[in-house]
């Protein structure tokens, strides 16, 4: 079964984000890198609530979760409305600066008809798209990737197929959104394979993971825009 522009965001966002959002890896390919001596900033538990806006498709929330697992992380992002439902799950582990893809489970369905599927450690050489979300969060900033001179990006959809992207990163600024203004890290997303497609994600400085705003555009359209509605930080007050 195809899936539906709804279904997509993932891939979008953290996949074809890298757009299904998503962005990490175990031997991600980077290039163009030059980073800075700091280390990058250490995750921390919340949830949050994303509006989804999908032309020509009704809107619909995302609820999105980080939380620590023992010595895993995991990052959570579902929703459900009427016709379609859809969640993404993967677990990863932290080595310093690195981020490890250990488990990817993923389904999407709409009236009822749709998949699901799964990667496990071994199936996974770079990052899954929801890993790569994250370490594409605490990365951006660190190094040299501009428009003129990106920096690439690869990691693996939810059949374990290899996506390659480019990105680099927007001047900072502040972002009001739904759920209040926040200081912004920006970052603009290319397929290579499908370089009229751009992603370009707003990321918290400061909480990896936690997507402020994203919109992808095609051929000059915007087609999904994605906007944080709620936040919630595990046992603390709102940044």
């Amino acid at each position: 079964m195809e899936e539906g522009p709804l279904v997509n965001i993932f891939a979008r966002l953290s996949g074809r984000l890298l757009a299904r959002v998503g962005l990490s890896l175990t031997v991600c390919c980077w290039s163009g890198m030059a980073l800075a001596a700091e280390t990058f900033k250490a995750p921390r538990p919340f949830e949050a609530q994303y509006r989804l806006e999908v032309r020509g498709w009704p809107g619909a929330s995302i609820t999105h979760r980080l939380a620590k697992e023992g010595s895993h992380w995991l990052s959570d992002m579902r929703f459900s409305i009427t016709v379609a439902r859809g969640q993404e799950l993967s677990r990863f582990s932290l080595n310093g600066d690195e981020t490890n893809a250990l488990l990817f489970s993923s389904s999407y369905s709409v009236l009822g008809v749709g998949d699901s599927y799964q990667l496990n450690e071994s199936e996974i050489p770079t990052l899954d798209r929801q890993s790569a979300l994250f370490d594409l969060s605490r990365r951006a900033g660190h190094e040299n990737c501009t428009e003129s001179a990106p920096c690439a990006i690869e990691f693996v959809d939810q059949k374990g197929r290899d996506e390659h992207f480019q990105y680099y990163v927007n001047a900072p600024g502040s972002i009001e959104v739904p759920a209040g203004e926040f200081e912004a890290l920006n970052v603009s997303l290319i397929d290579i394979e499908k370089p009229d497609r751009l992603l370009t994600i707003s990321f918290h400085p400061d909480w990896p993971g936690l997507i402020l705003s994203a919109v992808y555009q095609k051929e000059g359209r915007r087609e999904t825009q994605l906007t944080l509605t709620q936040f919630q930080p595990d046992g603390g007050a709102t940044p």
